[in-house]
Protein backbone atom coordinates (compact mmCIF):
# COMPACT_ATOMS: atom_id res chain seq x y z
CA UNK A 1 0.00 0.00 0.00
CA UNK A 2 1.19 3.50 -0.72
CA UNK A 3 -0.47 5.21 2.44
CA UNK A 4 -0.71 4.31 6.31
CA UNK A 5 -1.03 0.52 7.10
CA UNK A 6 -3.68 0.22 10.44
CA UNK A 7 -2.84 -2.77 12.23
CA UNK A 8 -4.00 -4.52 14.92
CA UNK A 9 -2.86 -5.96 18.19
CA UNK A 10 -1.62 -9.20 16.07
CA UNK A 11 0.60 -8.94 13.33
CA UNK A 12 0.38 -11.99 10.79
CA UNK A 13 3.17 -14.75 11.36
CA UNK A 14 4.22 -14.47 7.90
CA UNK A 15 5.80 -11.25 5.89
CA UNK A 16 4.25 -8.44 6.05
CA UNK A 17 5.51 -6.31 3.33
CA UNK A 18 4.90 -2.69 3.70
CA UNK A 19 5.19 -0.42 0.30
CA UNK A 20 5.54 3.07 0.37
CA UNK A 21 5.58 5.27 3.14
CA UNK A 22 4.36 2.43 5.55
CA UNK A 23 4.42 3.89 9.14
CA UNK A 24 3.76 1.91 12.38
CA UNK A 25 2.13 3.41 15.71
CA UNK A 26 2.23 0.09 17.52
CA UNK A 27 4.36 -2.53 18.58
CA UNK A 28 6.56 -4.09 15.75
CA UNK A 29 7.93 -7.28 16.44
CA UNK A 30 9.65 -8.93 13.42
CA UNK A 31 12.45 -11.75 13.29
CA UNK A 32 14.05 -9.54 10.57
CA UNK A 33 13.63 -5.88 9.36
CA UNK A 34 14.70 -4.41 6.16
CA UNK A 35 14.41 -0.59 5.70
CA UNK A 36 15.13 2.33 6.97
CA UNK A 37 13.86 3.55 10.30
CA UNK A 38 13.21 7.50 9.70
CA UNK A 39 10.54 7.91 12.85
CA UNK A 40 11.40 7.89 16.74
CA UNK A 41 11.83 4.51 18.06
CA UNK A 42 10.20 4.02 21.23
CA UNK A 43 10.88 0.39 22.49
CA UNK A 44 13.63 -1.74 22.90
CA UNK A 45 15.76 -2.92 19.52
CA UNK A 46 16.94 -6.27 20.31
CA UNK A 47 17.92 -7.28 16.49
CA UNK A 48 19.97 -6.23 14.14
CA UNK A 49 19.68 -2.68 12.34
CA UNK A 50 20.77 -2.71 8.86
CA UNK A 51 19.49 0.47 7.31
CA UNK A 52 19.68 3.93 9.12
CA UNK A 53 18.25 5.43 12.41
CA UNK A 54 17.53 8.89 12.01
CA UNK A 55 15.29 9.86 14.39
CA UNK A 56 15.39 8.90 18.68
CA UNK A 57 16.07 5.65 19.80
CA UNK A 58 14.88 5.75 23.72
CA UNK A 59 15.40 2.37 24.20
CA UNK A 60 17.96 0.11 24.47
CA UNK A 61 20.39 -1.12 21.44
CA UNK A 62 22.55 -4.16 21.98
CA UNK A 63 24.32 -4.75 18.47
CA UNK A 64 25.68 -8.15 17.46
CA UNK A 65 28.35 -6.35 15.43
CA UNK A 66 29.68 -2.60 15.19
CA UNK A 67 27.88 0.22 15.95
CA UNK A 68 28.78 2.57 13.73
CA UNK A 69 27.47 6.27 15.00
CA UNK A 70 28.12 9.45 13.02
CA UNK A 71 29.98 12.76 14.57
CA UNK A 72 28.37 12.56 17.52
CA UNK A 73 27.69 10.09 20.61
CA UNK A 74 26.05 11.43 23.47
CA UNK A 75 25.45 8.80 26.67
CA UNK A 76 24.06 11.33 28.80
CA UNK A 77 24.33 10.47 33.11
CA UNK A 78 26.04 7.30 32.09
CA UNK A 79 25.75 5.41 35.38
CA UNK A 80 26.25 2.02 34.21
CA UNK A 81 29.89 0.74 32.88
CA UNK A 82 30.79 1.57 29.48
CA UNK A 83 33.36 -1.13 27.92
CA UNK A 84 35.16 0.27 24.73
CA UNK A 85 38.99 -1.12 23.11
CA UNK A 86 39.46 2.30 22.30
CA UNK A 87 37.41 6.08 23.23
CA UNK A 88 38.38 9.46 21.33
CA UNK A 89 36.53 12.22 22.79
CA UNK A 90 36.84 16.17 22.89
CA UNK A 91 35.20 17.97 25.75
CA UNK A 92 33.95 14.60 27.34
CA UNK A 93 32.45 15.15 30.55
CA UNK A 94 32.70 11.97 32.60
CA UNK A 95 31.83 12.21 36.45
CA UNK A 96 32.29 8.36 37.30
CA UNK A 97 35.28 6.19 37.38
CA UNK A 98 36.72 5.37 34.39
CA UNK A 99 39.27 2.52 34.33
CA UNK A 100 41.43 1.77 31.41
CA UNK A 101 45.17 0.24 30.32
CA UNK A 102 46.65 3.43 29.04
CA UNK A 103 45.12 6.79 29.15
CA UNK A 104 47.52 9.50 26.89
CA UNK A 105 46.80 13.18 27.29
CA UNK A 106 47.05 15.26 24.51
CA UNK A 107 47.57 18.57 25.72
CA UNK A 108 49.61 19.31 28.77
CA UNK A 109 51.90 16.85 31.14
CA UNK A 110 51.09 14.52 34.08
CA UNK A 111 53.80 16.29 36.63
CA UNK A 112 54.74 19.37 36.77
CA UNK A 113 51.80 20.98 35.62
CA UNK A 114 51.47 24.14 37.55
CA UNK A 115 53.93 27.15 36.67
CA UNK A 116 53.54 28.74 39.53
CA UNK A 117 55.97 28.60 42.41
CA UNK A 118 53.95 28.61 45.78
CA UNK A 119 50.85 28.46 44.65
CA UNK A 120 49.55 26.70 47.97
CA UNK A 121 51.84 29.68 50.08
CA UNK A 122 52.89 27.03 52.14
CA UNK A 123 56.20 28.67 52.01
CA UNK A 124 56.78 32.00 53.92
CA UNK A 125 60.48 32.35 54.12
CA UNK A 126 60.78 35.84 55.34
CA UNK A 127 57.93 36.06 57.84
CA UNK A 128 54.13 35.46 58.60
CA UNK A 129 53.09 39.32 58.34
CA UNK A 130 54.36 42.70 57.24
CA UNK A 131 53.28 46.15 56.17
CA UNK A 132 56.19 46.93 53.99
CA UNK A 133 55.61 46.54 50.10
CA UNK A 134 56.67 44.25 47.40
CA UNK A 135 57.97 40.97 48.21
CA UNK A 136 57.94 41.00 52.33
CA UNK A 137 55.84 37.61 53.55
CA UNK A 138 55.20 34.58 51.58
CA UNK A 139 57.50 33.98 48.57
CA UNK A 140 56.72 34.58 45.21
CA UNK A 141 54.24 36.69 45.82
CA UNK A 142 54.80 40.48 46.02
CA UNK A 143 52.35 43.05 47.37
CA UNK A 144 52.15 46.34 45.42
CA UNK A 145 50.62 50.16 46.63
CA UNK A 146 50.97 53.31 45.80
CA UNK A 147 49.65 56.23 46.86
CA UNK A 148 48.09 54.88 50.72
CA UNK A 149 47.48 56.84 53.03
CA UNK A 150 47.89 53.75 55.42
CA UNK A 151 50.45 50.76 54.08
CA UNK A 152 48.23 47.37 53.91
CA UNK A 153 49.18 44.54 55.61
CA UNK A 154 50.19 41.53 53.49
CA UNK A 155 50.22 37.89 55.21
CA UNK A 156 50.65 34.07 55.31
CA UNK A 157 47.21 32.99 56.76
CA UNK A 158 46.32 29.88 58.08
CA UNK A 159 43.23 28.34 56.89
CA UNK A 160 40.88 26.74 58.76
CA UNK A 161 37.85 24.03 58.24
CA UNK A 162 35.53 27.35 58.33
CA UNK A 163 37.18 28.44 55.24
CA UNK A 164 34.36 26.25 53.05
CA UNK A 165 35.95 24.99 49.40
CA UNK A 166 39.51 25.58 49.46
CA UNK A 167 40.20 24.08 52.67
CA UNK A 168 38.06 21.03 52.06
CA UNK A 169 40.88 20.73 48.82
CA UNK A 170 43.49 20.50 51.08
CA UNK A 171 44.56 23.92 51.35
CA UNK A 172 45.79 24.88 54.64
CA UNK A 173 47.06 28.72 53.54
CA UNK A 174 46.49 32.07 51.81
CA UNK A 175 48.25 35.08 51.13
CA UNK A 176 45.78 37.25 52.68
CA UNK A 177 45.83 41.60 51.96
CA UNK A 178 44.18 43.50 54.90
CA UNK A 179 43.72 47.27 53.80
CA UNK A 180 44.88 50.22 56.02
CA UNK A 181 42.53 52.74 56.78
CA UNK A 182 42.19 54.79 52.89
CA UNK A 183 41.34 58.43 54.66
CA UNK A 184 42.36 60.15 50.91
CA UNK A 185 39.49 58.13 49.63
CA UNK A 186 39.60 56.57 46.27
CA UNK A 187 42.38 58.34 45.10
CA UNK A 188 42.97 58.49 41.12
CA UNK A 189 46.92 57.40 41.63
CA UNK A 190 46.15 54.74 44.28
CA UNK A 191 46.17 51.16 43.69
CA UNK A 192 46.54 47.95 46.13
CA UNK A 193 47.44 45.21 43.88
CA UNK A 194 49.47 41.32 43.98
CA UNK A 195 51.86 39.84 41.77
CA UNK A 196 53.23 36.58 40.59
CA UNK A 197 55.98 36.93 37.87
CA UNK A 198 57.59 33.88 35.81
CA UNK A 199 60.32 33.00 33.77
CA UNK A 200 60.42 34.03 30.31
CA UNK A 201 61.94 30.80 29.57
CA UNK A 202 60.01 29.13 31.55
CA UNK A 203 56.62 30.33 29.85
CA UNK A 204 59.06 29.89 26.55
CA UNK A 205 59.43 26.38 27.22
CA UNK A 206 56.29 25.46 29.10
CA UNK A 207 54.83 23.12 25.83
CA UNK A 208 52.26 25.98 24.89
CA UNK A 209 52.21 27.17 21.66
CA UNK A 210 51.43 30.88 22.61
CA UNK A 211 51.40 32.21 19.09
CA UNK A 212 48.50 30.15 17.96
CA UNK A 213 44.95 31.38 18.89
CA UNK A 214 43.72 27.83 19.36
CA UNK A 215 46.45 26.79 21.80
CA UNK A 216 45.49 27.05 25.09
CA UNK A 217 46.57 28.34 29.18
CA UNK A 218 44.18 27.84 31.66
CA UNK A 219 44.53 29.72 35.24
CA UNK A 220 42.98 28.95 38.41
CA UNK A 221 42.61 30.11 41.93
CA UNK A 222 40.21 30.52 45.12
CA UNK A 223 39.56 34.13 45.89
CA UNK A 224 37.91 35.94 49.14
CA UNK A 225 36.86 39.21 50.15
CA UNK A 226 35.43 40.78 52.92
CA UNK A 227 34.00 42.72 50.40
CA UNK A 228 31.26 42.14 47.93
CA UNK A 229 32.01 43.44 44.54
CA UNK A 230 33.86 42.22 40.92
CA UNK A 231 37.59 42.58 40.88
CA UNK A 232 39.88 42.93 37.78
CA UNK A 233 42.79 40.47 37.38
CA UNK A 234 45.73 39.95 34.27
CA UNK A 235 48.13 38.02 32.62
CA UNK A 236 50.51 40.38 30.94
CA UNK A 237 53.59 39.38 28.49
CA UNK A 238 56.74 41.22 29.03
CA UNK A 239 59.09 40.83 26.10
CA UNK A 240 58.58 42.29 23.33
CA UNK A 241 55.42 44.87 23.18
CA UNK A 242 54.09 44.53 25.87
CA UNK A 243 51.09 42.46 26.19
CA UNK A 244 47.78 42.28 28.67
CA UNK A 245 44.52 39.74 28.63
CA UNK A 246 42.50 41.55 31.81
CA UNK A 247 39.79 39.34 33.21
CA UNK A 248 37.09 40.00 35.90
CA UNK A 249 36.10 37.92 39.23
CA UNK A 250 32.29 38.77 38.98
CA UNK A 251 30.50 39.82 41.77
CA UNK A 252 31.56 38.16 44.52
CA UNK A 253 29.76 37.46 47.45
CA UNK A 254 31.19 38.96 51.08
CA UNK A 255 33.54 36.39 53.16
CA UNK A 256 32.69 33.94 50.27
CA UNK A 257 35.50 31.60 49.18
CA UNK A 258 35.07 31.31 45.23
CA UNK A 259 37.04 28.88 42.33
CA UNK A 260 37.75 31.45 39.65
CA UNK A 261 39.03 29.53 36.13
CA UNK A 262 39.90 31.25 32.79
CA UNK A 263 41.00 29.71 30.06
CA UNK A 264 43.06 32.07 27.96
CA UNK A 265 44.26 31.60 24.15
CA UNK A 266 47.39 32.05 22.40
CA UNK A 267 48.19 35.50 20.51
CA UNK A 268 50.33 36.16 17.82
CA UNK A 269 51.57 39.08 19.39
CA UNK A 270 52.92 37.19 22.15
CA UNK A 271 56.59 37.28 22.77
CA UNK A 272 58.88 34.95 25.36
CA UNK A 273 62.91 35.08 25.14
CA UNK A 274 64.73 31.92 26.49
CA UNK A 275 67.31 34.34 27.87
CA UNK A 276 68.84 31.80 30.05
CA UNK A 277 72.48 32.39 29.91
CA UNK A 278 74.75 32.01 32.85
CA UNK A 279 71.50 30.97 34.77
CA UNK A 280 70.01 34.43 35.08
CA UNK A 281 66.62 34.52 32.89
CA UNK A 282 64.28 37.53 32.73
CA UNK A 283 60.83 37.76 33.78
CA UNK A 284 58.21 37.21 31.20
CA UNK A 285 54.76 36.59 32.45
CA UNK A 286 52.67 38.58 35.18
CA UNK A 287 50.05 37.60 36.74
CA UNK A 288 48.36 40.43 38.52
CA UNK A 289 45.64 40.85 41.05
CA UNK A 290 44.13 44.41 41.78
CA UNK A 291 42.24 45.34 44.65
CA UNK A 292 42.09 48.42 43.84
CA UNK A 293 43.22 51.03 41.09
CA UNK A 294 42.70 54.94 40.81
CA UNK A 295 41.71 56.33 37.15
CA UNK A 296 44.57 57.21 36.23
CA UNK A 297 45.65 53.94 35.47
CA UNK A 298 42.18 52.43 34.50
CA UNK A 299 40.07 53.13 30.98
CA UNK A 300 36.83 52.02 30.46
CA UNK A 301 37.73 51.54 26.71
CA UNK A 302 39.76 48.49 27.94
CA UNK A 303 38.80 45.01 26.66
CA UNK A 304 38.06 42.09 28.85
CA UNK A 305 38.89 38.33 27.46
CA UNK A 306 41.04 39.98 24.84
CA UNK A 307 44.51 40.27 24.36
CA UNK A 308 45.71 44.05 23.66
CA UNK A 309 48.83 46.38 23.89
CA UNK A 310 49.84 46.99 27.57
CA UNK A 311 49.17 50.75 28.49
CA UNK A 312 50.13 52.09 31.79
CA UNK A 313 46.95 54.28 31.80
CA UNK A 314 44.76 51.52 30.74
CA UNK A 315 45.60 48.54 32.85
CA UNK A 316 41.94 47.47 33.37
CA UNK A 317 38.25 49.17 33.20
CA UNK A 318 37.39 51.23 36.18
CA UNK A 319 37.85 49.51 39.16
CA UNK A 320 34.58 49.94 42.08
CA UNK A 321 36.22 51.61 45.40
CA UNK A 322 34.12 49.44 47.91
CA UNK A 323 36.69 47.52 49.01
CA UNK A 324 39.60 50.20 48.95
CA UNK A 325 37.83 52.71 50.73
CA UNK A 326 36.47 50.54 53.27
CA UNK A 327 38.77 50.27 56.15
CA UNK A 328 40.55 47.43 57.19
CA UNK A 329 38.53 45.13 53.92
CA UNK A 330 40.59 41.57 53.26
CA UNK A 331 41.30 39.90 50.30
CA UNK A 332 43.17 36.30 50.01
CA UNK A 333 43.59 33.93 47.31
CA UNK A 334 44.64 30.26 47.50
CA UNK A 335 45.16 27.18 44.74
CA UNK A 336 46.57 29.80 42.26
CA UNK A 337 47.60 27.24 39.37
CA UNK A 338 48.55 28.34 35.41
CA UNK A 339 48.65 25.09 33.04
CA UNK A 340 48.76 24.52 29.39
CA UNK A 341 45.77 23.37 28.12
CA UNK A 342 41.79 24.07 27.60
CA UNK A 343 40.80 22.65 31.46
CA UNK A 344 42.02 23.08 34.49
CA UNK A 345 43.08 19.79 35.97
CA UNK A 346 42.92 19.12 40.02
CA UNK A 347 45.81 21.58 41.88
CA UNK A 348 49.27 19.96 41.62
CA UNK A 349 50.36 19.85 45.31
CA UNK A 350 53.92 19.44 45.76
CA UNK A 351 55.79 18.60 49.05
CA UNK A 352 56.98 21.50 51.34
CA UNK A 353 60.84 20.71 50.71
CA UNK A 354 59.92 21.01 46.65
CA UNK A 355 58.15 24.54 47.11
CA UNK A 356 60.79 25.48 49.16
CA UNK A 357 63.83 24.74 47.34
CA UNK A 358 61.67 25.91 43.97
CA UNK A 359 61.37 29.04 46.17
CA UNK A 360 64.83 29.48 47.03
CA UNK A 361 66.08 29.97 43.62
CA UNK A 362 64.88 33.28 44.02
CA UNK A 363 64.98 34.04 47.71
CA UNK A 364 67.64 32.94 50.94
CA UNK A 365 67.74 33.37 53.93
CA UNK A 366 71.92 32.03 55.00
CA UNK A 367 73.12 31.10 57.90
CA UNK A 368 76.48 31.97 58.52
CA UNK A 369 78.84 30.22 60.47
CA UNK A 370 82.78 29.35 59.93
CA UNK A 371 86.53 30.13 60.65
CA UNK A 372 88.81 31.50 58.90
CA UNK A 373 93.14 32.12 59.41
CA UNK A 374 94.23 35.56 58.49
CA UNK A 375 98.43 35.96 57.41
CA UNK A 376 99.79 39.04 57.44
CA UNK A 377 101.00 42.01 59.25
CA UNK A 378 98.11 44.92 58.45
CA UNK A 379 95.87 45.74 61.86
CA UNK A 380 92.14 45.56 61.04
CA UNK A 381 92.07 44.22 57.42
CA UNK A 382 89.24 42.89 55.66
CA UNK A 383 89.40 39.14 55.05
CA UNK A 384 86.54 37.95 52.07
CA UNK A 385 85.50 34.56 53.08
CA UNK A 386 83.37 32.03 51.06
CA UNK A 387 80.04 30.95 51.75
CA UNK A 388 77.78 28.17 49.99
CA UNK A 389 74.58 28.93 48.47
CA UNK A 390 71.57 26.21 49.18
CA UNK A 391 70.61 26.21 45.41
CA UNK A 392 71.75 28.06 42.71
CA UNK A 393 70.20 31.49 42.19
CA UNK A 394 68.33 32.88 39.43
CA UNK A 395 70.89 36.01 39.23
CA UNK A 396 73.79 37.38 41.16
CA UNK A 397 71.79 37.48 44.58
CA UNK A 398 71.42 41.46 46.00
CA UNK A 399 72.40 41.05 50.24
CA UNK A 400 70.02 41.96 52.14
CA UNK A 401 68.62 42.52 56.00
CA UNK A 402 71.96 40.98 57.32
CA UNK A 403 71.30 40.74 60.94
CA UNK A 404 73.91 39.06 63.85
CA UNK A 405 74.28 39.56 67.53
CA UNK A 406 76.99 41.41 69.15
CA UNK A 407 78.83 37.84 70.09
CA UNK A 408 78.30 36.56 66.23
CA UNK A 409 82.40 37.34 65.33
CA UNK A 410 85.46 37.38 67.54
CA UNK A 411 89.07 36.56 66.72
CA UNK A 412 92.11 35.42 68.36
CA UNK A 413 94.95 36.63 68.22
CA UNK A 414 98.22 34.63 69.51
CA UNK A 415 95.39 33.18 72.05
CA UNK A 416 93.87 36.29 73.21
CA UNK A 417 90.81 37.29 71.85
CA UNK A 418 90.59 40.65 70.09
CA UNK A 419 87.59 42.73 68.32
CA UNK A 420 86.02 41.95 64.89
CA UNK A 421 82.50 42.61 62.28
CA UNK A 422 81.05 40.95 60.09
CA UNK A 423 79.99 42.98 56.94
CA UNK A 424 78.71 42.32 53.00
CA UNK A 425 80.50 43.96 49.87
CA UNK A 426 78.10 46.37 48.26
CA UNK A 427 77.53 44.22 45.51
CA UNK A 428 77.68 39.81 46.03
CA UNK A 429 80.07 38.27 43.00
CA UNK A 430 79.97 34.74 43.33
CA UNK A 431 82.90 32.85 42.83
CA UNK A 432 80.87 29.92 41.35
CA UNK A 433 77.26 29.71 40.65
CA UNK A 434 76.57 28.94 44.51
CA UNK A 435 79.26 30.94 46.22
CA UNK A 436 79.09 34.46 47.85
CA UNK A 437 81.84 36.17 49.33
CA UNK A 438 81.53 38.02 52.93
CA UNK A 439 83.43 40.28 54.78
CA UNK A 440 85.23 39.94 57.94
CA UNK A 441 87.02 43.12 59.57
CA UNK A 442 89.47 41.34 61.97
CA UNK A 443 90.27 43.10 65.36
CA UNK A 444 93.59 45.04 66.29
CA UNK A 445 97.14 43.52 66.29
CA UNK A 446 99.65 42.55 62.92
CA UNK A 447 99.98 38.73 63.81
CA UNK A 448 98.40 35.95 62.37
CA UNK A 449 94.34 35.69 63.56
CA UNK A 450 91.92 33.36 63.26
CA UNK A 451 88.17 34.42 62.81
CA UNK A 452 85.07 33.25 64.56
CA UNK A 453 81.99 33.96 63.13
CA UNK A 454 77.97 32.01 63.98
CA UNK A 455 74.61 33.76 64.94
CA UNK A 456 73.93 35.55 61.79
CA UNK A 457 71.96 35.32 58.80
CA UNK A 458 71.29 37.19 55.72
CA UNK A 459 68.93 37.57 53.00
CA UNK A 460 69.78 37.15 49.34
CA UNK A 461 67.31 37.88 46.62
CA UNK A 462 67.31 36.97 42.96
CA UNK A 463 63.38 37.91 42.48
CA UNK A 464 61.85 38.75 39.42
Amino acid sequence: SGGNVGIGSTLPSSKLDVGGDGKFTGIVTATTFIGALTGNVTGNVTGNVTGNVTGNVNGVVTPSGDLNVGSNIKLGTASGIVTATSFVGSGANLTGIITATAFVPTTGQLSHRNLVHNGSFQVAQRGASSTTANYATVDRFLNGRASVNEAPTQAQHALTSGDTGPYAEGFRFSYHITNGNQTIGADADAACTIRHSIEAQDIAQSGWNYTSTSSFITLQFWVKSSVAQNFHFAVKSVDGTVQDYVMETGSLTADTWTKITKTIPGNSNLQFDTDSASNCADRGFDIVWQMYRGTTKTDNSKSLNAWGAYSATAQSPDDTSTWFTTDDATFEITGVQLEVGPVATPFEFRSFGEQFALCQRYFQKLELHGAHVVMGNDANRTSRIPQRLSTRMRAIPTPQNLVKDTAAVRTNQNGSSGGGSLSLPGAVSPRTDDLIEVNVLCGSGNNLQTVHYSGATVELTAEL
